[in-house]
């Protein structure tokens, strides 16, 4: 079931040529971009391996490896939770518990910052409603208070601005080097 290092650059290559959902990116440019913008902010190399592979769910759907799981009562397809067995033996919770947390995190920054949802492109304020909608107070404080959730609201911000078609970024070598050093 644990990908290797080299598993996870042939899903980031191959899948990741995909569309990104609704936006006009494929998902190795979401990917890219997003690791560009961590380590543009002067993040660690764990939070920049999270923000390149905090989507690697929706990839290994694509690949067959896992059942394409949705919630029965939202239609989300868990993209943040199906990776993490994959990657456990890969990579310390510094890099999977922001990737874990990522969705949550918007749900967080909905309820706690006023002008967040009118950054939200219209594909993620769609997969907001699927992913349970805003938090309450009480989720909030929960979220808040939980190890890496800062790591998490941060890469979620580099997640929502990584949508830009033909935006420049260093090439996926650059980032395999970052994730390497960080690999267990």
């Amino acid at each position: 079931m644990a990908l290797t290092l080299n598993d996870v650059t042939t899903l980031l290559t191959v899948e990741g040529e995909n569309q990104y959902g609704g936006e006009a990116v494929s998902q190795l440019e979401h990917a890219l971009q997003c690791a560009t913008l961590a380590e543009q902010a002067g993040e660690t190399a764990q939070t920049i391996t999270a923000a390149l592979l905090h989507d690697i769910g929706h990839l290994l759907a694509k690949t067959g490896r896992i059942e394409a799981r949705a919630s029965t009562e939202s239609g989300d397809d868990l993209h943040q939770y199906v990776a993490l067995p994959f990657l456990r033996g890969l990579f310390s919770n510094a890099v999977l518990e922001p990737i874990r947390l990522h969705v949550d995190a918007k749900r967080y920054l909905c309820a706690t910052d006023q002008s967040y949802w009118s950054t939200l492109s219209t594909a993620s304020k769609h997969s907001l409603i699927m992913q349970g909608g805003v938090y309450t107070p009480p989720q909030a404080a929960e979220f808040e208070a939980q190890s890496f959730a800062q790591e998490a609201v941060r890469l979620r911000r580099y997640d929502d601005l990584a949508k830009t078609p033909e935006a420049l970024t260093p090439a996926l070598p650059h980032f395999l080097k970052i994730m390497h050093s960080v690999a267990l």
